[in-house]
């Protein structure tokens, strides 16, 4: 049979004379980017193999956002793993570039022959002619003549069998600095590159480690506004009517801002503050019609106010908005705004840009349902609409107008029933300007369009940490988050509770119940979040079996006694301030669940190169739990005899405990959960008695 000749195809194709595979950190075939935060170290590992004995180098190459030219650092080869690992810092947010290079590292494997020979006995003549080529191809490589005329002097020594001993040319031929010279200079032949040149995206600190508190301006009256309690007379007009609460402004919300500073957050996010919608308002609990003072749903966007870049007026002005972020900032917190991409039927761009929505055969604009519920308050975008490049601008626009007002993070309503390829634009295309803005995706729904959205930019996501209230539960979910290939791209923020989510677990487990989740989100991840009223566990439903509140703030006035008996504010003030100042809880990636005797406690660990944290909380808010927990000391290097302090960073107690297992008992009504700080201890010697005198 004949010879099958190549035909021009493969002559063309890229030559690899090494294989370079299964690189990490790789998302997808390179299709997607992965996520790191400033100033944390890429760690990135692949296989290279090459056929023969040769020895092999490889190096990771990397490229910031503002380099113009690629950085390298060497790779080394773990043995038990089969693998190269290197590694870089991510030093500045942005969007960067990183790969492998690998290449016969011909040099390393001629000194290494040369030590086998010398060892063996051999003659070593032609060896050292071959150092001395290496020594003169190098030479040719560099511009800096004492530097050249260093290896040509080496190159001529190497070769000097005459005049120069052996010994000698030997001990220059294994020099170290030679070595160096040579590493630097030589160039390889058979330098082969990974096949794709990955992509990192870079966030600020705030992206990964933040608590977020959500407020309704609206509802932040001041105190001697607030709504009456129920045992209290209520105010009355001339015609016997009860009368309102009065509507807030941003005013009254920058006078609440000390309070939600000195309770350590973070981050405060604010529903939508733009002008809200007439036709089809809703009324209080989602009632289909409104009454007069019904202040509306304000996801019902627009009205003849404005739409997505306009102020409701009764919060105030552009003015008024720009004090209280300016407020915010000055007691250490950024504003979140909600970015809803959906419209009022009385938002301009419904008389506008009716091409824009969703046109149905009566030539009506269709509205959001979910039969058998209707939103006839809401008109969902059309992003396919044949004008989408204008209706994308629009949208991109909006975020820009925020952001010169000084808002960089947004949280993204319903993101899962947008184009995915919008984001994906929109994203890239305001962090290209402003690397610093945070993309939060508030999408409750299937996992792979939640992790789809993640991959697609967004900094940051909604999880299911609400509805996973058992110990196994939260083990599967949360190693799954942090230690599985989710961890590469999707950063979850563990909200406690939202305005649309009051979960059973609340509604049933009372104020414990509220203590026992606030400890979990606080400490299991670096972000998470609550929404206001939590701090005073609000927990009625508006029926059985609903996560709906009771007089829900999404239709209605809220104000709130935050002074009020039985809230928790001390306990939301003293685990954020343990998280400021514990740096194990500062990060994603080091969590690990270790075993409990009894499952109504979880037990888990977060490391650090400083502290090593346990953290051991009851899952049952009703009644006292007693467990043996089992304390990994082996990674905390603590030997089985070993006596070792726990640090209780909530009570201030310490404990003594000795050996794996080691006895707890939480009682929910009083202390929910430990988080112990891992003392050593020194243990003195023994004193022995003195010897007697025979």
């Amino acid at each position: 049979m004949a010879q099958r000749k190549a035909d021009s195809r493969s002559r063309a194709r890229r030559v690899e004379y090494l294989f370079i595979d299964c690189v990490t950190p790789e998302l997808d075939g390179a299709r997607y980017p992965v996520k790191r935060l400033v100033g944390e170290t890429v760690r990135v590992g692949a296989d290279i193999l090459k056929e023969g004995h040769d020895l092999v180098a490889a190096r990771v190459v990397y490229r910031g956002p503002t380099d113009t030219e690629w950085s390298s650092a060497p790779m080394t080869y773990d043995h038990d793993a089969d693998r190269w690992f290197g590694e870089f810092t991510a030093t500045e947010i942005g969007r960067w570039s990183y790969s492998v290079e690998a290449w016969t590292d011909r040099f390393a494997t001629w000194r290494s022959d040369l030590r086998k020979k010398i060892a063996a006995g051999q003659d070593v003549e032609l060896e050292l002619l071959e150092g001395a080529q290496f020594a003169r191809t190098a030479s040719r490589s560099t511009k800096y003549a004492p530097t050249r005329a260093s290896l040509v002097m080496t190159a001529k020594l190497l070769e000097d069998h005459r005049d120069t001993g052996l010994g000698k040319r030997i001990q220059r031929a294994l020099d170290d600095d030679l070595l160096s010279l040579i590493e630097e200079f030589y160039k390889p032949t058979d330098l082969t590159r990974y096949r794709h040149d990955l992509t990192l995206i870079v966030d600020r600190e705030r992206a990964g480690f933040a608590a977020w508190y959500e407020m309704f301006p609206r509802s932040a009256t001041t105190p001697t506004a607030a709504a009456p309690s129920p045992d209290d007379e209520l105010e009355s007009g001339a015609d016997g009517a009860i009368a309102p609460p009065r509507h807030g402004t941003f005013a009254d919300a920058a006078a609440d801002l000390p309070r939600i500073a000195g309770m350590g957050f973070d981050v405060v996010y604010l529903p939508p503050i733009h002008p809200i919608g007439h036709t089809f308002r809703k009324g209080k609990n989602n009632a289909l019609t409104a009454e007069p003072d019904d202040v509306g749903s304000p996801w019902a966007i627009g009205n003849e106010h404005g739409g997505h870049d306009a102020i409701e007026p009764a919060l105030g002005t552009i003015d008024d908005f720009d004090r209280f972020v300016r407020a915010a900032s000055g007691l250490g917190m950024e504003i979140a705004l909600d970015y809803a991409l959906q419209c009022s039927p009385d938002h301009p761009w419904v008389k506008e840009h009716p091409d824009w929505f969703h046109i149905r055969p009566d030539g009506s604009i269709k509205y959001a349902e979910n039969p058998p519920k209707k939103y006839q308050d809401i008109y969902p975008i059309n992003f396919w609409s044949p004008d989408r490049a204008n209706l994308w601008n629009a949208c991109r626009d909006v975020l820009l107008y925020w952001i010169s007002h000084g808002v960089k993070i947004f949280r993204v309503d319903n993101p899962h029933t947008k184009a995915f390829a919008f984001w994906e634009w929109v994203i890239a295309d305001v962090q290209r300007a402003h690397p610093d803005v945070i993309f939060f995706a508030e999408a409750f729904t299937r996992p792979k369009r939640m992790q789809t959205l993640a991959k697609l930019g967004f900094t940051m996501s909604y999880t299911y940490f609400t509805w996973k209230n058992a110990d196994w539960e939260l083990r599967q979910y949360l190693e799954e988050l942090t230690q599985g290939p989710m961890a590469e791209y999707y950063r979850g923020n563990l909200f406690t509770n939202t305005p649309d989510i009051l979960n059973e677990y609340l509604v049933k487990g009372g104020r414990p119940a509220f203590r026992i989740r606030l400890l979990l989100a606080a400490t299991l991840l670096p972000l998470y979040g609550i929404y206001s009223g939590y701090e005073l566990c609000e927990n009625v439903p508006v029926r059985e079996g609903s996560e709906e509140y009771l007089d829900s703030e999404k239709y209605q006035l809220r104000p709130r006694d935050y002074q009020a008996e039985g809230n928790i504010a001390a306990d939301i003030a003293l685990i954020n301030e343990v998280r400021r100042t514990q740096p194990a809880l500062r990060r994603y990636r080091n969590l690990t669940f270790h075993f409990s005797e009894n499952p109504a406690v979880i037990f888990y660990r977060k490391a650090s190169e400083e502290h090593d944290l346990l953290i051991a909380v009851t899952l049952n808010p009703h009644e006292p739990q007693e467990t043996m927990v089992h304390v990994p000391i082996g990674d905390l290097g603590i030997a089985d005899d070993e006596p070792y302090v726990v640090h209780d960073l909530l009570t201030g107690e310490r404990y003594t405990w000795r050996g794996v297992r080691n006895y707890v008992r939480l009682d929910p009504a009083y202390q929910p959960g430990h988080v112990l700080l891992v003392e050593r201890m020194t243990v003195p010697e023994p004193v022995r008695p003195p010897r007697r005198a025979l």
